[in-house]
Parts: structure tokens; sequence; C-alpha cells
């Protein structure tokens, strides 16, 4: 076994020649394949773990019974200690990410251990003090540094590619290797060695290279299948039991587009065919001709991607379109894009990576210039035939399909039938919208199977979490719902409908519809995961009412004001994004 320098372990810093000489009698060597349990949530904890080489990944179990990827655990990392200090069960199931070895230490070796060198508990309590604070906040130790490049196409020349995203990874200032057939012969150590003077390790294989493809499957945190957008995928790309990351779905697809070809104009695209053949989570586009392409997988392989949320407010909405505009000319360009509601519609025209005047000119058109929720019908499930508002998405949006976007979008609609939010990633774009935008009374609802689907805004107005779960770099939230939005005055003394229609005609919208817009998310905490985005924007909309669909100009400009006041006063830490 090669010798191992305890000192290099945090637990063991400043302890002393002693102590560093008693854990080194005490600690007994394991070795833990590739996708093993060390232990499950809710075991009992009796041993100390310490990370001598590989990777660990810890994972919660999520509410559908499926294991959640927390993060990694690395060398000289400790692994358990909460648990065994507390007294308590494991929080979280600990599993190998590739083949492992590890350092124990027992109960009673520890109590043995602190008694004699009190210093190592101090030590421990700072790693534990540490490690609940990076709880609240990303640590960028737990992120993947070591992804396996895999050409499931054989036209798809997968060095070029590896290098192409290294020299966009120095752009951002991050070291990487690509690795090539070359390395098949090299040991654990070496592949250690490497993740360790590195930022970022490219493993580039062909899935047909027998055993160099077989080791970068096993050496990798995380997967990236790259295949074309316009052939349709093998049945079945990574076998079962090929890869730790294979077993965690901890694989991401990226389809290389035909050349000069928009990602949403490929016809007959086999994005949705490849998604499942890799059983991956999250599908990206590299357009061959589009440089922007190459720097945003670059940013989604060094943790720096951005995302951008956009809550539901209808005509409130508008604000959005300033603030997207204003945070562009600082330079940013958004990775993930989602909303809930009117919001949403806002993320999907940003995600199809519209400019600022197409964006304006679109909204102004179908929103502004003839408002779409006033085909008023008798009621009998909702105000509104919708009719209009389906003519809209489909001039729109025609037929494009949401895995076919040039950029990750997703939007949130909630299912009455099951009492919880349903979250749109795939399938026809201009349905998930509709059912995104379906506001209860105002909008029928969208009937999908035996579900029934109405506006996202009834659950969450301001989708944060979906958005945390897909990538790992840093999010801008904008909020347009926070001031009050009715006018006392019309529910004083509410005209008659006769009246109403005699004053206002049959295009403007009644109290009641600003009422049920209110009424539909009264529930909400409007503070809920705000202190999750990394910069909320939060335009001053006091005196823009939801159903003012002409406030185009005024609610435009708002958002524009407030982002460039959140940009000058943004966090030091998204200075460099904002510059």
């Amino acid at each position: 076994m090669i010798p191992f320098d305890f000192a290099a372990i945090p637990f063991l810093r400043d302890a002393g020649p002693a102590a560093i000489k008693d854990v080194e009698k005490s600690a007994i060597w394991y070795s833990l394949p590739g996708g093993w349990p060390l232990f499950l949530e809710s075991e009992p904890a009796d041993t100390l773990w310490f990370v001598r080489s590989g990777s660990l990944g810890a994972f919660r179990r999520g509410t559908d019974g499926t294991n959640e990827f927390i993060g990694h655990i690395r060398q000289g990392e400790p692994v358990g200690e909460m648990a065994l200090v507390a007294g308590e069960p494991h929080s979280a199931s600990v599993f190998a990410l590739r083949d492992t070895e590890l350092l124990a230490l027992d109960r009673a070796a520890f109590n043995r251990l602190i008694r004699r060198h009190p210093q190592l508990m101090q030590n421990l309590a700072r790693t534990m003090l540490f490690r609940s604070r990076q709880n609240r906040r990303r640590n960028p130790r737990s992120d993947p540094r070591v992804f396996g490049l895999l050409a499931a196409s054989p036209s798809i020349d997968i060095l070029k590619r590896a290098h192409a995203l290294k020299e966009a990874l120095a752009k951002l200032g991050k070291r990487a290797i690509v690795v090539g057939p070359e390395a098949v012969t090299q040991t654990a150590t070496w592949f250690d060695e490497i993740e360790s003077w590195n930022d970022i390790v490219l493993l580039a294989a062909d899935l047909g290279d027998g055993g160099w493809a077989k080791l970068c499957l096993r050496q990798a945190d995380r997967l990236w299948v790259f295949g074309r957008a316009d052939t349709p995928p093998p049945e079945m790309i990574l076998p079962v039991g090929s890869s730790p990351a294979r077993q965690f779905q901890l694989v991401d697809t990226i389809l290389i587009a035909p050349q000069d070809r928009s990602v949403v104009d490929v016809k007959g695209s086999y994005a949705k065919p490849w998604t499942a053949a890799a059983q991956s989570q999250r599908l990206f586009h590299w357009r061959q001709d589009q440089p922007q392409d190459v720097m945003m997988l670059a940013r989604i392989l060094s943790g720096t991607s951005i995302g951008l949320v956009l809550g539901g407010g209808g005509a409130r909405a508008y604000a959005h379109i300033g603030v997207v505009r204003a945070l562009r000319e600082t330079g940013i360009s958004f990775d993930f894009v989602g909303g809930t509601s009117m919001g949403g519609v806002i993320a999907a025209c940003v995600a199809l990576g519209w400019d600022d005047g197409e964006i304006e000119r679109r909204i102004w058109d179908s929103f502004v210039r003839d408002n779409p929720l006033n085909d008023y019908v008798l009621p009998v499930v909702a105000m509104t035939s919708g009719s209009k508002v389906d003519q809209r998405l489909l001039k729109n949006f025609g037929d494009i399909q949401i895995e076919d976007m040039p950029r990750s979008f997703y939007c949130l609609s909630t299912n009455l039938t099951l009492g919880m939010p349903k979250l749109h990633r795939s399938g026809m774009l201009r349905d998930a919208l509709r059912a995104s935008i379906a506001l209860p009374g105002i909008l029928p609802p969208v009937v999908s199977g035996d579900d029934i689907l109405v506006d996202g805004a009834v659950l969450d107005n301001f989708p944060i979490n979906s958005m945390i779960d897909l990538h790992r770099g840093p999010n801008i939230g904008v909020d347009v719902t926070r001031q009050r939005a009715l006018n006392p005055d019309e529910f004083r003394k509410p005209e008659s409908f006769f009246s109403w229609i005699t004053r206002h005609g049959f295009h403007a919208a009644p109290p009641i519809a600003e009422l049920l817009m209110r009424s539909a998310t009264a529930t909400l905490d409007p503070t809920k995961s705000r202190d999750r985005v990394d910069l909320l924007i939060v335009p001053d909309m006091a005196g823009i009412q939801l159903r003012d669909w002409k406030a185009f100009d005024a609610a435009v400009e708002t958002g524009y004001r407030a982002a460039t006041r959140a940009i000058q006063n943004a966090p030091n830490a998204l200075k460099p994004l904002l510059s």
C-alpha cells in the first residue's frame, strides 16, 4: 500500500507528531468498490472515516423514495463525524462514486484519541462548523471535478470537443486537463494526482473504445454523453452496472446540432430519445456555429453557470423584460431559465435566445395590442374561453419542444388533482406555458390525462428550488408581487355588471379578475425561498395592478431601473459576473 500523508488530513492539522503517530496506529484501512454504500441514512454512527483516495457521494432520501445527490466527499475529508459526535443516526447515505480507499477510527479509538490529544477535537469541531455553514451555501469541494466525455456517435471527434471545452474553461480562469486513451494504463494514484493539480479533469473517450471507455466510466464524477441531434441514439447507451455515476444517474446528454442550424429548427430532433437512452438528468445543445454554446458548457462544468428565475404576476411580469435587458447589458448570459405563470412566458422568450427587441415586440403584440383575456363567456369553469390565449401561444411558440430549446428551460404549473406543483422540463412548450398561466377562474384549466393543471403561482410563484436542483452556479431571481396589488376603492361599493360594461366596455377586465388572481395566491408566503437566490431583484410595482395589460412601458422601465440598482449593490461575490 502506498504511504499516506496523515498530516494532510484537516483533522490532524497542527495536532503535533505524537497525535499523528497515535492516529496512524489506530486507523484501519478499507477499500470500497465504486457504487457500494459506506453507510445508509438512519443507520447508527459508530465510525469516523477519512477518504484516502477516490471519491464518495452523499445522498439524501427524497420524498419519492429516490436518492437525491448532495455532493462529493474528496481525499482527506472526514465522513460521518457529525453523527458520531452527536450520537445520532446518519442523516444521509454515502456511496463510493469510484473505487475508494478509506481510513477508519471506530468509536472507542476516536474517544481514546481525543482524550489524549484535545487538539484533535478542536480541529474536528472546526471542520464540523465549516461544513454546517457550507450547508447554507455551495461548497466548491463538493462539486464534480472529473467529467467523463463519452462520444456515443462515431462521427463526433470527442478529443476535439474536449480541447474546445478546455480552452473555454481557461477563459473562465479554470485550469483543466484533457486525458485521452494514452492514460489507459495509469494507476488510481495517478488520477488522484491530476485531479489535485487541476480544477477540472476531462476524460475523453469513444464509447466503443473498450478498456479506456470502461476506465472513464468508473473514474468520472459525472458523465457527459455526446450525440447528434439529427440522428437516433442506440437503444441503450450506458449498460446497467457500467459506472457508479450511471448507477446514481449523474449523467447529462450533450447534443451536437448540424452546422448552420438552430436547435429549435432541426426537423425530426431526437432530443427526447437521446435523453431516454442515456437516462440523463439534463440535456444541453452545442451548435457548431455558436461560440456562446461552448462557453455555456464551460460554465456548467466549472459551477459558474447562471440561472434566472422569473416569478408570476400578471401584467406586472412585463417588468421582467426590463430586468433582462439591464442584466444583458452587463454581459451576462443566462444558462438556465425558469418561471411561473407570466414569468414563465418571459422566461421562455429568454431561453429561446430572442434579443430584447424581439421579446418586447412579441409580448406587446400578444398582450398589449389586444388583451387575450377578454374573450369572456358565461362562467362555467372560467371567465374566459381561453381561445385567444391559445392562439397567441401557437403564434409565438408553434410546435417547439422544451428539450429542443437552446437553453435549459422549465416552468411550473399546479396539479390540482394531486395538490402539488408540476415541473415542465420537456414536451410541447406552448402546452406547458398554457398550464402555467391557467389562473383558476380566469382561464380554463388544462386537462392532461387524469390531471387538472392550473397556474403554477397557486402553489409556487417563485420556483427557485427547481433551479437550485438543476445547476451549481449563482441564481438571479425577480419578484414582482411584493407590493399591494388590489385597489380597495373598487371593492367598497362595487358597480353592477351593466354599469361596469357601460363605463369600460367589454375589453377591460373587471375587478373580479384581479380578485381571482390575488385569491389564487393569497396563501403563499411572500418571502418563501427568496433568501436562496444570490441576487434578488424586486421592482417597485405599487402603481401597477395585475390586470393592467396596457401598462407595458411603465412596467418595463420599472424593471430596468430595479435591475440597475440591484447590479450596483450586488454582493462582492457576484461583481465579476456583473461587470
